[in-house]
């Protein structure tokens, strides 16, 4: 019996997450912090041993209780590993091995689920060696996320509006905009809904009198079903409709970079990597420069500037009005007893695009990063030009989940690259556009459109309130200030704060992506950037991220 409970208290269980993966695996240590090898050899080799012929090494009692623990590490460690690991076919593997004509950059999953671009029929009659048709970087064309959301800035700001608020039986919180533009003699509205904003403009000719808020509401949607709308009388009103209608607008990106050595299949080994090749370190020199995370004062993507808990470098760059922070695996932190690498998986599984550099023939396959945000790769790889004036040339491939609308700017045919310049022009807009493209994938829209509802009804209350208190309502004026009425300023008022409640608020997200909720010392913390960086995909990553704050 004392036995017994000595054997129980020798093992402490310890587990690790994957941020942004939402996997982990479990490892058992000794109390002493020593892993037990003879007693699972000796597990292993009772379990392997025949039943006759032989003096068991341990008593039956022992026997049993040790198949039983072993069978326990069996299912706690399988079914975690295998959502998170994805093991490269062996016959397949071993093929490619012994393939001698070059491999195209990305293989499919075996599962399906993602498309790839080129195809893969159409790279049969791709060669590296095939002259190269340059593109006018003039067509390199930035997508824009929500394309009206600064249209209120834009038009109502500068000129005399108003705004009503309503709660429609079906539709919810109805927030309304109405400008009068006399010198074009015609009415311009905007009307915010949970699911969308709807914008138009009529003609003041369309109208004998002066149209009411819920004529005008009825026009641009007939689901509209309220009989009256209440005005907005709050002086600082436009500051949070401003906020409200810009809350996806981002000029911050942040991207993964990850480095493939021939012959890596695997997720472990491509995380694994320290040493960066020449030709590596000259392809991170072409996405931006590489800059020390101490005392930086940029966009940081959720890297550590200081204390060195991501590591000291990283690589950022300014692109066209953006600023993009790079997470490259080879310069985030290295654990050497953790082969899974969490505290490099926890940033590049965070991020929804991800860009694999090959410094070899080997493939890549589309699902070999478990993660619930990754939804595109990118994929690099140099390649050797026989005619030696034309130097070294860059091949490029995508590859995203089959419910990812397709983003330009359009892969060259053949998708090669010789000048740099235009090589980093592509791959930074295809890497945005990338990311604008992955919020219309399912997992996103959900999580976007419950974020918006909860914003919308939060800046109702939040107009309602204030219009109240403006009109002399002494109910409202009486009551003490709550946590909902302050502000940092009288006019950043609770909007702000709820809109960063709702950017934190992440338990809805949990059942939307089918994961289990974590207990409350895992849901983590909001990333500062959301706050002060003021990313737009803070919303929606943070929300369903249980991202740490180094």
């Amino acid at each position: 019996m004392e036995r017994e409970k000595r054997n129980d208290m020798s093992f402490s269980r310890k587990r690790s997450f994957t941020f942004g993966a939402y996997g982990g695996v479990d490892r058992f240590t000794c109390g002493d912090g020593t892993r037990p090898e003879s007693v699972e050899d000796n597990i292993l080799e009772a379990l392997d041993s025949p039943t006759t012929g032989s003096k068991p090494f341990l008593s039956s009692t022992n026997n049993q209780r040790d198949a039983e623990l072993f069978e326990i590490i069996v299912k706690l460690q399988g079914s975690r590993i295998d959502e998170q690991r994805c093991e490269f076919p062996l016959p397949l593997k071993s093929q490619l091995l012994h393939i001698g004509a070059d491999l195209p950059l990305i293989l499919p999953s075996k599962l399906g689920s993602y498309w790839i671009d080129p195809p893969l029929e159409k790279l049969r009659d791709v060669s590296p060696t095939s002259s190269h048709h340059g593109l006018d970087l003039e067509s390199y064309d930035i997508m824009e996320r929500d394309g009206e959301a600064k249209i209120y800035h834009e038009f109502f700001r500068s000129r005399y509006h108003h705004s009503f608020i309503a709660v429609d039986p079906s539709l919810g919180p109805l927030v309304l905009s109405v400008c009068l533009e006399e010198e074009e003699n015609k009415l311009r509205v905007i009307l915010r809904m949970k699911e969308c904003s709807l914008h138009g403009t009529f003609s003041s000719s369309l109208f004998t009198n002066m149209p009411s808020a819920v004529e005008l509401a009825k026009r641009l949607c007939d689901k509209v079903t309220v009989s009256k709308f209440d005005v907005v009388s709050y002086l600082k009103a436009p500051d949070l409709i401003t906020a409200f209608d810009e809350h996806r607008v981002s000029s911050n990106f942040k991207f993964g970079v990850l480095y493939q050595k021939e012959g890596q299949f695997t997720e472990e080994d491509i995380l694994s990597n320290n040493e960066e090749s020449q030709k590596f370190r000259e392809f991170l020199s072409i996405l931006g420069d590489t800059i020390q995370l101490q005392g930086f004062t940029g966009f940081r993507g959720g890297l550590d500037v200081c204390h060195g808990q991501t590591g000291n470098e990283a690589v950022f760059t300014s692109f066209n009005g953006r600023e993009i922070m790079f997470h490259v695996a080879t310069k985030l932190p290295y654990t050497e007893a953790d082969p899974q690498q969490l505290q490099r998986k926890r940033h590049i599984g965070n991020d929804i695009v991800a860009l694999v550099y090959q410094d070899g023939q080997t493939p890549f396959l589309c699902d070999v990063i478990k993660s619930h945000f990754l939804h595109c790769f990118v994929v690099v790889r140099r390649v050797q030009r026989e005619e030696t004036a034309g130097g070294d040339a860059y091949q490029v491939s995508i590859t995203a989940r089959e419910d990812v609308p397709p983003f330009g700017p359009v892969i060259p045919d053949p998708p090669l690259f010789t000048d740099r310049l235009q090589l980093r022009e592509f791959l930074l807009t295809k890497l945005i556009n990338a990311e604008i493209s992955c919020y219309k994938a399912d997992q996103f829209s959900k999580l976007e459109l419950r974020t918006r509802s909860s914003l919308l009804e939060s800046l109702h209350n939040e107009l309602f309130t204030r219009s109240r208190c403006m009109m002399g309502d002494t109910s409202i004026a009486a009551a003490p200030p709550s946590e909902s009425m302050r502000g940092p300023s009288e006019g950043s008022g609770s909007f702000i704060e709820n809109f960063k409640r709702a950017i934190r608020v992440r338990s809805h997200s949990f059942e939307n992506l089918g994961v289990p909720r974590k207990n409350s010392s895992q849901k983590g913390k909001v990333d500062k950037d959301a706050e002060s960086d003021g990313s737009g995909t803070a919303e929606l990553k943070d929300q369903a991220s249980p991202q740490e704050e180094t």
